[in-house]
């Protein structure tokens, strides 16, 4: 069992940052794909970034790449989401998720590839 736990969220205004981190437990025995995913009221829940533990290879979707950087501190336990130059568009619920196995995929997270979630943290962008 993986456990998640996320922190960081909050409100800011256009333009500014914010770190989202994951705590997530057993993450330095495991081989796990981790990835942020967020929801606005309305919409799908979509991917926006991935790593995997074991290599930190990296996915960044087309909306957030240049602002968003996804990494990972493995003796923390602990996956962050750096957003810099915040939009109004990403106000948004986001969550952590995990995979365990073998890689992430290369074309970005899949939902129903993801069994273990985070309570979710909620990022507001004003403009």
């Amino acid at each position: 069992q993986v456990h998640l736990v996320e922190s960081g969220g909050g409100s800011v205004q256009a333009g500014g940052s914010l770190r989202l981190s994951c705590e997530v437990s057993e993450y330095r025995y495991r081989r796990l794909c981790m990835a942020w995913f967020r929801q606005a009221p309305g919409k799908e829940r979509e991917g926006v970034a991935s790593i995997y533990n074991r290599d930190g290879s990296t996915y960044l979707a087309d909306s957030v790449k240049g602002r968003f950087t996804i990494a990972q501190d493995i003796a923390k336990n602990t996956v962050y989401l750096q957003m810099n130059s915040l939009k109004p568009e990403d106000t948004a619920m986001y969550y952590c998720a995990a995979d365990p196995g073998p890689s992430c995929r290369p074309d970005g997270p899949r939902l129903r590839d993801f069994g273990y979630w985070g309570q979710g943290t909620q990022v507001t962008v004003s403009s």
